[in-house]
């Protein structure tokens, strides 16, 4: 991880500071981010607390929300990797893997106990934030970015996993 923008990003303009080494992240960034980490927390709230009608719908929300968002955040690693001047080939099909993996689980839905899916997509988050990670090259507001989804995203799930263990939907 580098405090060091990507070479193909615009250089600072001008400023000092943690903004001119791309390290802060901006406000508006910051909104847009948690906005669309809603579903996560509000999902598992109506799956773990609500009643019948509505937790079998909130497990369709929040697995097929992980989904998305897993998929968004191995397009985010392609678009930082195929916009070095030589990308790294393994590193491009790794960012491939994530959506590929996500919708892998989703399809496994009704196939195998909804413990088993819930607990695929921890996994799968887990393991694309430890890859982000280690990600050479990166903006140093991209780690942070990344930890604050899959947190989001993790806790929630745990949340359903547990309800799941204790309906027996495992």
């Amino acid at each position: 991880m580098t405090d060091q923008p990507h070479a193909s990003a615009p250089p600072p303009s001008g400023k000092s500071g943690p903004s001119a080494k791309y390290g802060a992240i901006p406000p508006a960034l910051w909104i847009i981010a948690l906005s669309t980490l809603a579903p996560f927390p509000i999902a598992a709230i109506a799956y773990g607390w609500g009643a019948a009608d509505v937790a079998r719908p909130a497990l369709t929300v929040i697995l097929n929300w992980s989904g998305c968002v897993l998929a968004f955040l191995g397009g985010v690693r392609w678009g930082l990797e195929s916009g070095r001047p030589e990308p790294r080939p393994l590193r491009l099909i790794i960012s491939v893997l994530s959506p590929v993996v996500a919708w892998t689980i989703l399809f496994s839905r009704h196939r195998i106990p909804d413990g088993w899916v819930i607990g695929g997509c921890i996994a799968a988050f887990l393991a694309q934030w430890l890859f982000d990670h280690q990600a050479p090259d990166v903006p140093a507001r991209y780690p942070r970015l990344s930890t604050a989804i899959t947190a989001a995203a993790c806790i929630s799930l745990a949340i359903c996993l547990d309800q799941a263990m204790k309906t027996g939907h495992v």
